[in-house]
């Protein structure tokens, strides 16, 4: 996906770095995501979530918060109540840009921040959550015996995550000054929490009690195994899947233009992964899907293989042709189902010139309810008239140009 690296000034004026992950295709909806506390826009989570998201037309930008990764300032002078202001003036940036904040997007004080920012941003129309502290000050729980020591000098280094972090006592009295619970409850957009029950670091009774908290619409998703820094390359993309997917009920997410010709649309297949051979599959900006080889054949097995959406494509195209017919005819056709099989056989299996193979797809319908011999044999021979398996059947043509 391409990525724009920009910069714009933060609450204080400093200049904050941030990267827009776009769109290959149309860009649909634009998302501001907060990183978790003391960490910084180039996480794992956050690229891969951005990158996900991107692929399904979803701008991301995601930046460092003042004094963090490569922004300018001090990160001892800032506090929560700053983020939150970062927050406010990267949405203002997007929007300088025509490119509106509809989804805020926060993990761990992150996610806290786009909570407190939320009720300020107003093009925003969805909240999500990942990992989120309830009370901000939950995060002093990392600083151990050193808060006695901040409180009484006014400042102390702190060791977090292998790096060390100047606290203050500003700090301190900045975050136990912040109540969620009127933010939350207030602030009229869908939320969708999403935590790992495993959590060490934010325990999920704090996604209990935002979800609580929070009114209608709402939603409530695990992330099963994932750590809080949703390390894991597989926890990142299911969590940016359900975000996708969840999303599109609350954003104006209006659909490309189809080429003519093309009345169903365009099918966007966008590769994802450049060491195997996994792909984003898009039809439109409202489904999305993986494709993936099998581990034996280099990939990872994440998604059906090509010839298994071709054969997808045959088997839905039979069963909607085959009720299609029932319903019209008012047969008592309870339940059907196909089973769909693909191979290469030898031409002369196939009738074809001898010394080629061919692709064979075999199909096994199942028809259920009270139909007679007669019924059953007419909807097979209905099945003959679905148009994918006339497509498939006859020469097709396909024109390829670049970009």
């Amino acid at each position: 996906m391409p990525i724009e690296r920009i910069s714009f000034p933060g609450h204080n004026g400093d200049m904050l770095s941030a990267r827009l992950d776009l769109p290959e295709g149309p860009h649909l909806a634009t998302a501001l995501f907060a990183h978790c506390f003391t960490c910084s826009k180039d996480i794992p989570a956050a690229r891969r979530i951005a990158g996900r998201l991107a692929a399904m037309g979803i701008a991301v930008l995601r930046f460092d918060f003042t004094g963090l990764g490569h922004s300018e300032g001090e990160f001892a002078n800032t506090h929560f109540s700053s983020n939150v202001a970062d927050l406010e003036a990267a949405a203002a940036y997007l929007q300088s840009r025509n490119m509106p904040a509809r989804l805020l997007i926060g993990h761990s004080l992150g996610g806290a921040a786009v909570i407190k920012a939320a009720t300020k941003i107003d093009s925003a129309k969805a909240v999500v959550t990942l990992g989120a502290p309830y009370e901000p000050h939950h995060v002093s729980h990392q600083f151990g015996d050193a808060v006695a020591e901040i409180d009484a000098a006014g400042q102390a280094e702190v060791s977090l995550a292998g790096r060390p972090f100047t606290i203050t006592r500003d700090f301190l009295t900045d975050i136990s000054g912040q109540n969620l619970q009127p933010c939350i409850a207030s602030m009229k957009k869908a939320l969708l929490v999403l935590h790992a029950p495993r959590d060490t670091t934010v325990s999920i009774d704090n996604a209990a009690r935002i979800f609580e908290a929070a009114k209608h619409p709402k939603s409530f998703v695990t992330l099963d195994d994932a750590d809080h820094l949703i390390s894991n390359a597989k926890d990142a993309e299911y969590a940016a899947g359900v975000i996708a997917s969840w999303a599109g009920r609350y954003l104006d997410l209006a659909p490309p233009a189809p080429p003519p010709g093309a009345p169903e649309g365009i099918v966007r297949v966008s590769e994802a992964d450049p060491e195997g051979f996994l792909q984003d599959v898009n039809a439109g900006p409202l489904h999305h899907m993986l494709a993936d080889e099998p581990l034996a054949y280099g990939g990872s097995n994440r998604g059906m293989t090509p010839y298994g959406f071709l054969a997808a494509g045959l088997g839905a195209c039979t069963s909607m042709t085959i009720r299609m017919y029932a319903r019209r005819k008012s047969w008592p056709l309870t339940h059907v189902w196909v089973d769909v099989s693909h191979d290469k056989v030898h031409a002369r299996d196939a009738e074809a010139p001898a010394g080629q193979k061919v692709d064979a797809f075999t199909r096994t319908i199942h028809l259920e309810g009270d139909l007679t011999e007669e019924q059953r044999q007419r909807l097979l021979e209905i099945a003959d008239r679905c148009p994918v398996h006339r497509t498939l059947e006859r020469a097709s043509e396909v024109r390829t140009k670049l970009a």
